[in-house]
């Protein structure tokens, strides 16, 4: 079948039985969370998922995994079910698939599959323009701070305010990624100038 075979390719580019050690090590229930959260951000309804804080919760929980696991994870949970919507996939031809291509896969991992795949699977719209979003982030959170530098390597005291301001965006797998930059005040009115442009063009659209 082509939507099988589709999966297959899928999981073999990802190389799911090398991550399967990885997903064992993963309790059914933090496993079952990301399955949702995945469902959840393929049909829009969250920007992205955050496996920084999940991976912390686990490692909380006393299961040593690093976040670049869990992200990978993610990855492979998100491309699978992307993949089956596409492929209109049913639950019995996915986890087939999934039991013959990945004998490594553990049990409790394909129980969670077949259930979030059975409950939230035919919810998945897969848009004709997917393809075109692929390569584009998204933004999901801008926070600021002022602060004031007293010291450096060259001068003594310099006191001069400046503005840190971190982003939060997903790229396109659902990864939430902070990206933190330092403005001096004549930099930040610039960034805020243009985001009035950007406003005020949007009012006339």
């Amino acid at each position: 079948m082509a939507g099988s075979s589709a999966v297959v390719r899928a999981l073999e580019a990802l190389d799911v039985g090398g991550a399967a050690d990885k997903i064992n090590l993963i309790p059914q229930d933090f496993f079952a969370e990301l399955c949702e959260r995945v469902i959840q951000h393929l049909n829009h309804k969250i920007p992205g998922v955050n496996t920084a804080e999940l991976c912390q919760r686990i490692q909380t929980s006393g299961i040593e995994i690093g976040v670049g696991d869990l992200a990978k994870i993610a990855n492979i949970v998100s491309f699978l079910f992307s993949t089956a919507a596409r492929n209109n996939l049913s639950t019995e031809e996915l986890v087939t698939t999934l039991g013959n291509t990945v004998s490594a896969l553990p049990k409790h991992a394909l129980q969670v599959i077949r259930h979030v795949w059975n409950e939230q699977g035919k919810s998945i719209s897969v848009s004709e323009d997917a393809g075109n979003m692929a390569t584009v982030g998204q933004f999901v959170d801008i926070k600021w701070k002022l602060g004031v530098a007293v010291s450096s390597d060259t001068c003594r005291s310099l006191k001069y305010p400046y503005v840190t301001v971190t982003l939060t965006v997903a790229d396109p797998s659902g990864q939430l990624t902070d990206k933190t930059f330092e403005m001096t005040i004549p930099q930040f009115k610039n960034f805020f100038r243009q985001f009035k442009e950007m406003a005020a063009v949007l009012e006339t659209v």
